[in-house]
């Protein structure tokens, strides 16, 4: 017997008719019924017989069907195996973070990842921003990339890097003069943030809120590069990661102001269940994010 007949066989049984295994193993007729006529001869008896127009397996036929699943299961699973050990392991992993400012830098970090273990798919759960802790509990994430820590007994928590946020001004205003703002300093001022809630900006829940100061606007702008031509104009001022402002300042058209004495930085943690199993290709992702981005990155 070849592995060509058992298929032939399971197709045969649970398609129902001959017709159904046809196109299932796309043989054609007098192909399908050399193939079965061959397996009967070697089995050296029928496999089925005729009842009411139908094919029914005969006592032979029910223990080579019983086999064939058993055959084909452990064939099927051992060519994934074989496959696993020669282009690695297989698997998802969902990651989101809590700001939208790391998908600056996280995009090219997975691509770099899917080169090493292209059959690990690294999927991005944007509906999840802000919120990625929670997300992480409720199990829709594997991974959650937050800068603000909550003691859970169930959540381990690896530090990433530690990164600095500088307000954004129009290169005509004021605060162009000042070494370094407060909270004081923005009172009067039109504060532009990615989204809310408030809770998730940085500069509100470090500076701002601590004081108890509220700026004079708030106007969430999801886009920024928008925020920026609004800063550029001098209607709005804004906060953003050094490393993530960079690019934005070779023009000249806006400055950086660091904010307090001894500037506003914050960590950034890996978080995952530790409560939970995971294969060892995630062990292996979180391995190669330190290394990336302690190793290759300026932050």
């Amino acid at each position: 017997m070849e592995i060509r007949h058992l298929r032939l066989i399971k197709a045969i049984v649970e398609g129902g008719s001959i017709t159904k295994a046809i196109d299932t193993l796309h043989l054609t007729q007098s192909a399908l019924s050399h193939q079965l006529k061959e397996a009967e001869y070697q089995l050296g008896t029928a496999i089925f017989m005729r009842a009411n127009k139908k094919l029914v397996l005969t006592k032979a036929g029910e223990k080579l069907y019983a086999a064939s699943n058993e055959i084909l299961y452990k064939l099927a699973n051992t060519e994934k195996e074989i496959k696993q050990l020669i282009f690695g392991e297989t698997g998802e992993i969902r990651i989101s973070t809590e700001c939208y400012s790391s998908y600056h830098w996280l995009p090219s970090v997975l691509k770099q990842f899917h080169l090493i273990y292209p059959n690990i798919e690294l999927k991005i759960v944007m509906e999840a921003t802000h919120y990625p802790l929670q997300k992480l509990k409720e199990n829709i994430l594997d991974i959650a990339i937050i800068s603000d820590p909550v003691k859970d007994k169930n959540i381990q928590y690896v530090e990433l890097f530690q990164d600095e946020m500088l307000m954004v001004v129009s290169e005509n205003h004021p605060w162009t003069r000042k070494k370094y703002v407060v909270a004081e300093d923005f009172i009067e001022e039109h504060l532009l943030i990615h989204s809310l809630p408030m809770e998730s900006v940085t500069v509100h829940q470090l500076l701002l809120a601590p004081a108890k100061i509220s700026p004079k606007k708030i106007t969430a702008i999801p886009l920024t590069e928008a925020s920026i031509e609004i800063v550029k104009a001098d209607m709005g001022i804004m906060s953003m990661a050094k490393w993530a402002l960079l690019p934005y300042l070779k023009n000249n058209t806006i400055k950086a102001i660091k904010i307090g004495k001894n500037g506003l930085k914050r960590k950034h943690y890996i978080a995952y269940r530790k409560d939970k199993k995971h294969p060892d290709y995630f062990q292996h992702f979180l391995s190669f994010l330190q290394f990336e981005i302690n190793q290759q990155w300026t932050i």
